[in-house]
């Protein structure tokens, strides 16, 4: 299927998924599960992050050191948690867990951000000829809050004018392309500072195509 079909076919069976809500976004295509994980999970996988965190990394260079100022980390693909969650995004979604990259986790401590910005690849940056190889272009984004923040770490998308909150076991899921399957500039996103507390996510992305890792494949 190309990228139009099967984002009918997601889109599909998100409408069928007991509790899912689509969000009001103009312009951006986006659903949210509340309690997607349970409090064990969510426990689980902040011990993964925090064990194997460091400084995130960026696909494309910036001359804003404050441009993304997380922790981040790819997850074992062999622990049992990790298994768990990509059992669970599969059987909600639908798509073909070949076509996900590695789930990477997130950790964002006070003052900590990620400025606005696409998940999708721009085909015209030195990175896409790589990124091509791997498995082409990205289309959605699942991303699960692991824990409730005391203050800020909202996720924003500012050209849909919508805010959601962290809240532990949730799980909002976009697509980053148009109805034609073009990149949607709309879909454009930030992480919001952390006033109060730390913030945890784990982050699943997918492509148009059965993703390979390879180098610089697993920096953003």
């Amino acid at each position: 299927m190309g990228i139009v079909e099967t984002a009918a076919a997601v889109r599909d069976r998100l409408s069928k998924a007991p509790g899912l809500f689509k969000v009001p976004a103009p312009g951006v295509e986006m659903y949210v599960l509340r309690d997607f994980l349970s409090d064990k999970e969510c426990a689980a996988l902040i011990a993964l992050i925090d064990k194997d965190r460091e400084p995130s990394r960026l696909l494309a260079p910036t001359d804003d050191p404050e441009f993304r100022t997380s922790e981040s980390c790819n997850l074992d693909t062999h622990h049992p948690a990790v298994k768990a969650v990509e059992r669970k995004i599969a059987g909600l979604t639908g798509i073909d867990p070949d076509y996900g990259e590695t789930i990477q986790g997130q950790r964002y401590a006070v003052g900590q951000q990620f400025k606005p910005h696409h998940d999708f690849f721009f085909t015209t940056e030195p990175y896409w000829p790589e990124q091509e190889k791997h498995g082409g272009q990205r289309t959605w984004t699942a991303m699960m809050f692991l824990n409730a923040v005391e203050e800020g770490g909202q996720t924003q998308f500012p050209d849909a004018q919508v805010r959601i909150a962290p809240r532990r076991g949730n799980l909002l899921v976009w697509n980053n392309l148009d109805t034609l399957g073009a990149p949607n500039m709309a879909s454009r996103h930030q992480g919001l500072p952390v006033l109060a507390g730390v913030k945890y996510v784990i982050t699943k992305w997918y492509r148009e195509r059965p993703w390979t890792p390879g180098p610089g494949t697993d920096l953003y």
